[in-house]
């Protein structure tokens, strides 16, 4: 399926219906889940606000469409729904619809049918017993058991008419419903997580043998449509700015296009001063020697710096940060216009999809969303009257993602298993005033030991992301017989697949001993190391 409308890359309509699985969010914690596990067979998916209006889903010319979970009851007035004339829609289109958890009691109750609260409640792993034959489960299946993640304290007491039940728990509750006439299909649990232990095949049945979808979504194809994008957002004599940040993100995106482009992209690398430790060399000497990209450093720390004094608020950081790179990226472009009589009129920036999603709040969550796939700026805050439009090639991808399309684009794999870095650095691993003392020094020295210290162990291809934090505050020690007043040093080290949820990593205790030691022993200003074991939720990765 072709990505198209520039950097928004979003896809184009297909006359007819295309091979795309619309997913609308209703805030479930999982619903990123099923957009990857849809992924994962091959099916190009995408993820939406469930209150979306009709226009934006009929654009998209969805093969099927998922209804998500989330938190909500369908019998409160307040309950999220999608919009009118979606149910006609699909009917008339033969769309086919997939409810899970609240997306089934959502479908059973606007198609006349009555959802309830539930005699008995069921919240993580249940069993549910296949009754009979049908489009979501094989013969050999009946009579079975499944174990499966439930997440209800409603559930679905009459059916509409047309839905008969072929699925309950072992408590009696209706777990699977269908109504094959009108294509609609209901899930009371979570098929999507891995506690599901047949989820997988379920989703593959309902995928290629109910909706009758193709497995055609592969990396080369993206590579070769948004090529085809960025030919039609740029034109012939069109020059290129992209932001190159050091991260797995910006340097696959500026790969990409000079592939399209070639020497009309003008790369730049800015040095903010809130870089990790010795990063501008080691990122300049890769940009140089292995991707023979062309890029320009430029040191704005003390622009950069200056702007943040005394600034302590996360989001206000994150649009200063925003806010100066668009200044420099405005100034280079202005120095550009100068040499080649022609100012750039694009910017390139590595914009991911958990981007997008987390930057598109679902319905019912009391934070403004948006009812389209909208930007989310990764330098942060960029300001409304940005001049240079923006290329976001990667914008549908998810990490993993990303590291594939980079190796069939040759970037070197040691480039590419690289841990992520934030847009706005260590502004958001130092807490508060990022120029307050040696903050961001005693981070940079405490993170070195740390993430060195996995790299020695042999650890670091097994961890998403690795880092230190400064959480400006001190403690009492005692440090050579004497008592210290010193700063405390946070580790945070997790596990994840695409960066929407994450655990902790377990590390032995006697590489946590050697790590601490090595910190209170060689950064003189700090006498305290604590491990962040917190998963996300109900943490963010980042701690600002």
């Amino acid at each position: 399926m072709a990505l198209t409308n520039g950097g928004a890359a979003t896809p184009a309509p297909a006359s007819g219906g295309s091979n795309l699985v619309l997913i609308l969010d209703y805030g479930s914690q999982y619903t990123h889940l099923i957009t990857r596990r849809i992924r994962q067979l091959s099916v190009l998916s995408l993820c939406i606000s469930g209150s979306a209006p009709l226009s934006a889903i009929t654009a998209l010319s969805p093969k099927a469409v998922i209804l998500s979970g989330g938190p909500h009851s369908v019998h409160l007035p307040s309950a999220p729904s999608f919009p009118d004339g979606f149910l006609s829609y699909v009917q008339e289109n033969g769309v086919h619809v997939l409810g899970i958890c609240y997306g089934m009691q959502l479908l059973v109750q606007k198609l006349g049918g009555v959802v309830d609260v539930g005699e008995k409640q069921e919240y993580g792993k249940m069993e549910i017993e296949v009754q009979k034959e049908s489009a979501l489960y094989a013969a050999d299946e009946v009579g079975g058991h499944q174990t499966v993640w439930m997440s209800h304290g409603d559930e679905a007491v009459k059916l509409p008419p047309g839905f008969e039940v072929v699925a309950r728990s072992t408590q009696g509750a209706v777990a699977g419903i269908e109504d094959r006439k009108r294509h609609f299909y209901g899930l009371q649990y979570h098929p999507e997580v891995t506690h599901s232990t047949k989820g997988m095949e379920t989703l593959h049945r309902f995928l290629f043998d109910v909706c009758g979808l193709s497995s055609d979504w592969k990396m080369q194809d993206v590579l070769e449509e948004e090529i085809k994008t960025i030919h039609s957002m740029v034109g012939p004599n069109d020059h290129v700015i992209c932001a190159l940040s050091g991260g797995v993100d910006s340097t696959v995106a500026a790969t990409l296009v000079h592939k399209a482009i070639g020497d009309r992209l003008h790369c730049v690398f800015v040095d903010n001063g809130l870089l990790r430790y010795k990063e501008r060399e080691r990122v300049m000497s890769t940009f140089e020697s292995d991707l023979h990209l062309p890029v320009t450093c430029i040191d704005a720390s003390e622009q950069f710096l200056t702007a943040l004094k005394d600034k302590e608020d996360p989001e206000m950081k994150r649009k200063i940060i925003g806010r100066e790179f668009i200044a420099v990226f405005d100034d280079f472009a202005r120095n550009l216009e100068k040499q080649l009589g022609k100012r750039p009129e694009f910017l390139v920036q590595g914009t991911l999809y958990p981007d997008v999603i987390e930057s598109c709040p679902p319905p019912g969550s009391g934070r403004t969303h948006s009812h389209t796939i909208k930007s989310h700026h990764n330098v942060g805050g960029l300001p409304k009257d940005m001049k240079l439009k923006l290329i976001e090639p990667l914008k549908l991808l998810f990490k993993d993602e990303v590291r594939k399309l980079g190796s069939i684009l040759n970037v070197p794999e040691s480039f590419l298993k690289r841990h992520p870095f934030p847009g706005p650095g260590l502004a958001v691993r130092v807490i508060g005033d990022v120029t307050k003392g040696d903050a961001l020094d005693t981070l940079r020295q405490a993170d070195e030991i740390f993430v060195q210290a996995i790299k020695d162990a042999g650890l670091y291809d097994e961890i998403w992301q690795a880092f230190a934090v400064f959480p400006s505050v001190a403690s009492v020690g005692v440090q050579g017989d004497q008592r210290t007043h010193a700063y405390v040093v946070a580790l945070r080290a997790i596990t994840s697949e695409d960066g929407m949820t994450a655990d902790w990593y377990y590390f032995d205790h006697k590489f946590l001993i050697a790590v601490s030691n090595k910190i209170t022993n060689s950064v003189k200003a700090v006498n305290r190391v604590v491990l962040d074991i917190t998963s996300k939720p109900p943490a963010t990765v980042e701690w600002e």
